[in-house]
């Protein structure tokens, strides 16, 4: 039995160390390549894995961009939920949702090409029958704006601005912003728009 105990250690770690390596390989690829030169192979080739590896622990290519969104995403979420304030409880809706929304930039603006792979990856699925509003990560995020809108500022319509707050980081105007590394003048920009939002005025 221990060295069956052994055997089945060394399996998980083995795991772990393909699940980061195919992560890593992708993050990689991402910063010099546009979404549609990602392939499944290519990821395996760069990890130094075999196809079917990727495959088996993703199940498809939307697997693997979600899987890895999901990953860089989660410490954003773990922050709001249970962090120290402003961006965890405690602080103000608008600093809050300043805070929010500095951390969505900083996230789309070293994970750009990650952002707009899963925007392909999700286009160019066979079947693509779930809209972008049902993405966990989406619905927390949009969640989590409008009822701070809604806080701060109860006269707002905050379920169709969130949806316009956050719509606007899968349009190509943004997305050319953060390929030019200009991710502050769209940090500068939620800001301001954050607070006359929440000012009631």
């Amino acid at each position: 039995m221990g060295q069956n105990d052994g055997m089945e250690r060394k399996e998980r770690a083995d795991a772990a160390r393909n699940r980061q390596a195919i992560l890593q390989a992708t993050e990689e690829l991402l910063r010099s390549h546009p979404p549609e030169q990602i392939s499944v192979e290519r990821v395996a080739a760069a990890a130094g894995v075999g196809k079917g590896t990727v495959f088996h622990r993703f199940g498809s290519r939307i697997g693997l961009m979600q899987e890895l969104m999901n990953s860089r995403a989660l410490a954003l979420e773990e922050a709001t939920r249970t962090g120290p304030p402003p961006l965890g409880p405690g602080a103000p809706p608008r600093e809050r949702l300043t805070a929010f929304l500095d951390g969505v930039v900083s996230l789309a603006a070293r994970n750009g090409g990650l952002l707009a792979a899963h925007e392909h990856a999700q286009a160019t699925r066979k079947h693509n029958t779930e809209p972008r509003q049902a993405n966990p990560i989406y619905v927390f995020w949009h969640g989590h704006v409008s009822a701070l809108l809604a806080e701060a500022n109860p006269s707002l319509d905050a379920d169709l601005i969130a949806h316009l707050i956050l719509g606007s980081l899968h349009t190509e105007p943004i997305a050319t912003l953060l390929r030019a590394g200009d991710s502050e003048r769209l940090a500068s920009c939620f800001r301001q728009l954050a607070d006359r939002l929440t000012s009631g005025s």
